[in-house]
């Protein structure tokens, strides 16, 4: 009897501590940890990235109105030049020997008018005689007019304040003119400011206005930061893709494309370390909140009932409790994202371990083997 009551404690006694190894490795089965972060206050800051090109403020390609030989350029590269100033002399001979022609078809034609005028008065000249001494006075006027505008033309001043950017053509080249394809002898810009000129795609264009603010960076200083601000954002894309008059092939073939937007920023330079070309890298400041409620990015998720965070609570174990908090989101910045509405404060735990959705199992049927079996 003593042996059977001995033998039945033992079976209780190892009942219970089996119970409990039981329910401990379930409980450690069951808990789930999670990985958490602060919400926390924070100035949060929006921007829109896009990549452009630095742009003198103003630049002039310097051509000539009539085809002759460059006799001397009188500036070099980088040389300052102002307005008004002789930058080159083109070989003017033809052009001179035509002036002196025409000052002296002029002279005949003046005298021809005279004596016919006088003849006129007293009756030995017809009116139709006097209109065409005239005309041909007239005429020699306007060409000796039009040979003294050649010959000046052989001398070429600066049109504006700037620097000689590029080298310029060397004497005896033959400057050309026209208006397809001129020769161009040198070019003139205004470096006192910079331009960036920048493509916006069309998802972010909607949140970009004039006189935004930027920061950017050009692969020659990647460690500095450089100011600009919005100045024009232009109406139409870059490949005018909405003008119907284009062909209907070239249209399908660029319906799949990203549309952007040219967006011009003033860069102020004083040192002058940007270079016409290079290449600007820009955040451009699109919205901006002081002492905003934050939690990153990855603590939002969504349900049918809207967004959410899971708030982190532990017991006196240490084991954690999630608890849905329904926020409304404000401003998107990198990392963090503006909580609006919520019942959520500062230093709360939340969340921002990644929860796949599970996936219902489906049952495959397999086929049917060589000799085997049809599937059941």
């Amino acid at each position: 009897m003593k042996f059977k009551i001995i033998a039945a404690a033992i079976l209780i006694i190892g009942a219970l501590v089996g119970y409990k190894f039981y329910g401990d490795k379930v409980e450690a089965e069951t808990a789930k940890t999670y990985e958490t972060a602060k919400v926390v206050r924070m100035d949060l800051t929006k921007t829109v990235s896009a990549t452009g090109t630095v742009q003198p403020k103003e630049s002039v390609e310097i051509s000539s109105k009539i085809t002759a030989r460059i006799k001397e350029v009188l500036v070099d590269e980088n040389d300052e030049v102002q307005s008004g100033q002789v930058i080159a002399i083109l070989d003017g001979q033809d052009y001179e020997a035509k002036r002196d022609q025409a000052k002296f078809k002029l002279t005949n034609a003046s005298q021809k008018l005279t004596r016919t005028e006088r003849l006129y008065n007293i009756g030995a000249k017809s009116l139709e005689e006097l209109q065409d001494a005239q005309y041909e006075y007239d005429t020699a006027k306007s060409a000796l007019e039009e040979a003294e505008s050649d010959v000046n033309e052989t001398v070429i001043t600066s049109p504006m304040d700037g620097i000689v950017v590029g080298e310029p053509k060397t004497p005896g080249t033959m400057a050309t003119q026209g208006s397809d394809n001129p020769t161009v002898i040198m070019r003139i810009a205004d470096l006192s400011e910079k331009l960036v000129k920048a493509k916006v795609d069309e998802t972010d264009i909607g949140s970009v206005a004039v006189g935004e603010n930027a920061t950017f960076t050009v692969d020659a200083f990647p460690d500095d930061k450089f100011r600009a601000r919005v100045t024009k954002i232009s109406q139409t894309d870059t490949a005018n893709s909405w003008d119907v008059s284009s062909s209907s092939s070239s249209s399908s073939s660029s319906s799949n494309a990203v549309i952007y937007y040219y967006v011009t920023f003033s860069a102020p330079d004083p040192d002058n370390r940007l270079l016409p070309a290079m290449t600007a890298r820009l955040d451009i400041v699109v919205g901006r909140v002081k002492n905003a409620l934050c939690v990153p990015i990855s603590a939002i998720k969504t349900d049918g009932q809207g967004s959410y965070v899971e708030r982190i609570t532990k017991d006196g174990k240490g084991v954690q409790t999630a608890e849905k908090v329904y926020v409304k989101v404000g401003l998107y910045g990198e990392e963090f994202v503006e909580i609006t509405d919520g019942n959520l404060q500062v230093d709360d735990d939340i969340s921002i371990t990644y929860e796949a959705q599970e996936k219902k199992s489906s049952t495959k049927q397999t086929s049917r083997g060589p000799g085997g079996p049809p599937p059941m």
